[in-house]
């Protein structure tokens, strides 16, 4: 039988050579299609304290706006509005 290696500790020393080749980018378009972070006040999280709660208050906003302007939510890029 062979002897099992202990792989959950850590190296006093790790060498470049050990990590693997690194590849420049390798994530950086599947991270621009499914990641927008935003970074909330502490007393904005202490009302909104879940990922869920914010999404359905951020909705409900949203649907007041579009009721009362009349505007339309839209995917592509945000139009300016012209105030004359």
């Amino acid at each position: 039988m062979r002897k099992v290696k202990e792989s959950d500790e850590l190296r006093p020393l790790y060498k470049r050579e050990d990590l693997g080749k690194g590849v420049r980018g390798k994530y950086f378009e599947s991270y621009q299609q499914g990641t927008n972070l935003v970074l909330i006040s502490p007393d904005v999280a202490k009302v909104f304290p879940t990922e869920e709660a914010v999404n359905k208050a951020l909705r409900s906003l949203i649907n007041i706006a579009q009721k009362s302007t009349g505007l339309k939510r839209s995917n592509g890029p945000a139009k300016k509005l012209h105030t004359g």
